[in-house]
């Protein structure tokens, strides 16, 4: 089976036209390992073997070219810098996978029908592991999963990186009039360099070109691209990206595993991005329906939020998983503001399941995340009872932000405010 498989950049989707690219049907490919975030590789491995990268990493990798993770570190760090610490390095993963994951199904999706379909490799793994999943073995999505899930929206809008087109991808079987899409480029220090307005029809089925992106001379080497598409009816498209000014630049020959880069795209200047700060109010859904979570995150400073993480935890500070986010690793531009909702605390339940609490359970279908506990039959408890657990235990919903120093209050009906700091590339 010929790939990818191994970490290959954003634009080598719609750029490579000879060697690989999204063009006809893949059955099995993927951009490269997938690193969990750090709470995962704390479950994973012991803590002497937890930094610096060594055998005990490879213990979870693959075999034969995947037998580590040596060369997505070794772009990892020529694109976004050298990793300090874990921490810095599992942050840096998630972006990473995140513009990874997100281009290839964008390829895909600009170019049908030239390209038929993709089946990524994969979707989770058989055991803990650091290479080629979308959520990993403990039911934690990362930055890919949320990549994906952002590019396979119904209609989506979207940057191409081989002639800096903005494109509108329908994957509805009904036609959209007077969509408005808009773009703002901004420099690093969210200077605005440029921005465009054009509203589209999308036909059924199609893909539209709205306009072009200037190649701009005068911005900083890594830059931000901002998307939206507003429909007359219905939910907007949003996207986010961060470029830069010196690409990436493929090699003429390539494996049939990876294509290598010969020389990195310049995203170093995220590691040091300035301060800003995001409030964030939440609340629980005990009433109706699933149980979850609803989240406001406003960025009331004037430098970007970059890759928001939102994490559901209990009173003990032991993250509730799976939660189905609706996004998550967000960006803010100052004066944004986004609402997010969070579904099926399964970790509450499943602690309720424990105690023998369960009253007037009903049987229900087990979406794909949960799909491995099926010896637990699929049950859940009552809805009067599902409201009096999750007072009890859901306490906070985090917000960890990937930029330095960024500044948060939180505040929710059932914990105090909370002030956090962070420093570049963390996650408190």
């Amino acid at each position: 089976m010929r790939g990818p498989y191994e970490y290959v950049p954003p634009m080598y989707w719609l750029h490579d036209t000879k060697l690989g690219g999204a063009y006809g049907f893949a059955t099995e490919i993927g951009p490269g390992p997938s690193v969990p975030p750090i709470e995962s590789m704390e479950a994973m491995l012991p803590k002497e073997d937890l930094w610096p990268i060594g055998p005990a990493w490879n213990f979870h990798a693959g075999g034969g070219e995947f037998k580590n993770v040596d060369y997505f570190t070794k772009t990892l760090e020529a694109r976004y810098g050298k990793a300090a610490d874990l921490r810095d390095y599992t942050r840096k993963a998630q972006a990473m996978t995140y513009e990874a994951e997100r281009a290839m199904f964008e390829g895909y999706g600009r170019n049908k029908y030239k390209s038929t379909g993709v089946i990524q490799w994969m979707l989770n793994n058989a055991w803990p592991s650091i290479i080629w999943h979308l959520y990993d073995w403990y039911m934690r999505p990362g930055g890919g999963y949320f990549g994906t899930k952002a590019a396979c929206e119904p209609l989506h809008v979207q940057y191409s990186y081989d002639d800096r087109s903005i494109a509108l991808v329908n994957d509805t079987q009904a036609p959209f009039s007077g969509v408005t899409v808009t773009a703002h480029v901004f420099d690093v220090a969210m200077q605005q360099k440029f921005t465009k307005t054009a509203t589209v029809s999308v036909a059924a089925d199609g893909v539209v070109k709205a306009f072009d992106i200037p190649e701009l001379k005068d911005i900083s080497t890594t830059y931000f691209l901002q998307l939206t598409a507003t429909p007359s009816s219905g939910a907007a498209s949003r996207n986010f990206y961060w470029l830069s000014s010196k690409p990436d630049v493929l090699s003429s020959k390539s494996e049939w595993y990876v294509t290598p880069l010969e020389s990195h795209a310049d995203l170093t200047a995220l590691s040091s991005l300035p301060a800003t700060t995001v409030s964030t109010t939440f609340q629980v859904r005990t009433g109706g329906g699933e149980p979850g979570a609803t989240v406001t995150l406003a960025n009331t400073g004037k430098m970007l939020a970059f890759q928001l993480r939102l994490k559901a935890v209990d009173a003990a500070g032991k993250e509730i998983l799976p939660v189905y986010w609706q996004d998550n690793y967000i960006q803010l531009v100052p004066g944004e503001q986004r609402t997010v909702r969070g579904g099926r605390l399964r970790g509450v339940l499943d602690r309720a399941r424990n105690r023998q609490l369960i009253a007037a359970p009903q049987r229900i279908r087990r979406r794909s995340m949960a799909a491995r506990d099926g010896a637990q039959a699929g049950f859940v408890p009552s809805h009067d009872f599902v409201q009096q657990v999750h007072r009890a235990v859901v306490r906070k919903v985090r917000v960890e932000p990937l930029a330095p120093e960024v500044r948060h209050t939180a505040t929710s009906i059932a914990s105090p405010v909370v002030k956090l700091s962070t420093p570049p590339f963390d996650a408190a």
